[in-house]
């Protein structure tokens, strides 16, 4: 081989590198370094949202019968507003 051809070798192969150097590194749009810290994020916060709904799960599960307030919404005197409307100039 002539010098020259060894030269082009030895350069595209110094360039090669190079560049899987820096992909490597995330020199080049984000790389490996980037995408693996994306991931990891994003397994976190899956993590917490699965945690989240199993606690929301379990206290379900503690109280089955989900107890509400029969009388959420009622007012005191519930004619109290017909009153008003009967004779406005009572107090």
């Amino acid at each position: 081989m002539s010098k020259e051809v060894q030269y082009t070798v030895l350069g595209a192969v110094v360039v090669a590198a190079l560049a899987g150097y820096l992909a490597w590194q995330g020199g080049y749009s984000g790389g490996y370094s980037n995408g693996y810290a994306k991931a990891v994020a994003d397994t976190k916060a899956t993590q917490q949202e699965l945690a989240k709904k199993a606690t929301d799960e379990a206290a379900k599960a503690a109280n089955p019968f989900q107890a509400t307030n029969p009388l959420e919404g009622v007012t005191v005197n519930p004619f109290e507003k017909a009153a008003q409307k009967l004779n406005p100039f009572s107090e």
